[in-house]
């Protein structure tokens, strides 16, 4: 892990983070009184789950989660994915347990975690640590490990993990314990392992270097949001088009007193391939992503006419074409290309479309946002967005 530390930035992009997002990494390992076990209180991580995909914004935080392979063997792939199909569906990742968790904790902003040797790893690394669950029943109480469970910040069940977060953040020291109790000889674990397993069967060891395969790079797992969004927008100055917009993986998340959200807007905003199909007829903003090109759906102007008809409730219908754009619908029949502007950062433009929709809302009109375009917020990031009409092929549909 050390020696692939350099290659971070790569990782988090094969995770789908964002600029400006947090990688936070849900761990857990496979006895009882694990942050995934049934003991003590109950079962911490799926009644912690739904409390964060509501209370961080989707766009400020990535979640992943590491089981320990025993969870998948003992209970089996389906049934975890059963159990966490609500999470999934709100953006949190599985990663597999044998061949991508190593990359998801160099790529980790923070970790969520309980006694096992992952998150240990993690503090070792110098990553922040909250522990969910963490018993000494069972560790000698000389052992490192022991230290690091009576030392380490806990999770408050019941508090709000994202204000948790916040304070793990900027209150953070790396723990000395965990980087030196890991290894007193970092660099050096492929030599000394090789002379010792050598020695153990009286064989001479190889005269060739001692090397290690480098991690390989995961396979691209994107954050995928397929429930219904709650959205919260902010118009900062009308004149420039400025929006802050957070959205939640959860309808009825309300933000608490004293956060951003509060005194905002807010306006439902729903994946057309959602479960949740009754959210539909009621969404203010209907988007999806996919290939301009796709012909089972036509150019994206043709599909959010038809969205516009199939739900006459709908303001927006948002057709996400690739990283920066999006071609928008609104209830009056404008159809326009939203563009983020080069050197924005990169947010999902199903964003951007919220933003549109805020200021349509708050009185402006489309002649103006087309000339002036827009600023979303969202989280640290600014993305300077341009408007226009369509041009070519992809004309407005009646």
């Amino acid at each position: 892990m050390l020696a692939a530390r350099p290659y971070r930035e790569r990782f988090r992009r094969a995770l789908g983070v964002r600029r400006g997002q947090r990688l936070v990494v849900l761990n857990s390992t496979w006895n009882p009184d694990s942050l995934f076990g049934d003991s003590g209180d109950g079962d911490t991580l799926p009644l912690l789950l739904p409390r964060l995909t509501a209370e961080l914004p989707a766009d400020e935080y990535r979640l992943v989660a590491i089981l320990h392979p025993n969870i998948w063997h003992g209970h089996g792939p389906g049934q975890i994915r059963a159990w966490l199909d609500r999470a999934r569906r709100g953006g949190l990742t599985l990663i597999d347990p044998l061949e991508g968790w190593r990359q998801a904790l160099i790529a980790a902003d923070a970790v969520i975690g309980d006694h096992g040797s992952v998150t240990y790893y993690a503090a070792a690394l110098g990553t922040p640590v909250l522990l969910g669950a963490a018993p000494l029943s069972g560790l000698d109480e000389k052992a490192p490990l022991a230290d690091f469970v009576q030392t380490a910040p806990r999770l408050v069940p019941h508090a709000s993990p994202r204000a948790q977060l916040e304070t793990l953040f900027a209150e953070h020291r790396p723990m000395a314990g965990p980087t030196e109790y890991t290894t007193s000889v970092p660099g050096e674990s492929a030599r000394r392992l090789r002379r010792l397993f050598y020695a153990l069967m009286k064989t001479p060891e190889p005269p060739s270097p001692a090397l290690l395969e480098p991690l390989p790079l995961p396979p691209y797992e994107p954050q995928v949001l397929s429930v219904p969004l709650r959205v919260f927008t902010r118009v900062r100055d009308r004149d420039t088009g400025e929006v802050t917009v957070r959205r939640h993986p959860e309808p009825s998340h309300e933000p608490a007193a004293g956060t951003g959200d509060a005194g905002g807007e807010a306006h439902s905003a729903v994946p057309e391939d959602t479960r949740d199909i009754s959210r539909l007829d009621i969404a203010d903003v209907v988007f999806r992503h996919g290939p301009a090109d796709d012909p089972r759906l036509g150019p994206p102007s043709r599909w959010a006419a038809e969205v516009m008809r199939r739900h006459p409730h709908c303001a927006l219908a948002a057709y996400v074409t690739g990283p920066g754009t999006c071609v928008v619908r609104t209830r009056s029949g404008e159809c326009l290309v939203m563009t983020a502007a080069a050197g924005a950062g990169d947010a999902d433009p199903a964003a951007y479309a919220s933003a549109l929709h805020a200021l349509l809302a708050g009185g402006r009109t489309v002649t103006q946002v087309i000339g002036h375009g827009l600023i979303v917020r969202t989280g640290s990031q600014t993305h300077r967005v341009s408007v226009r009409l369509p041009a070519g092929p992809d004309q407005p549909v009646d």
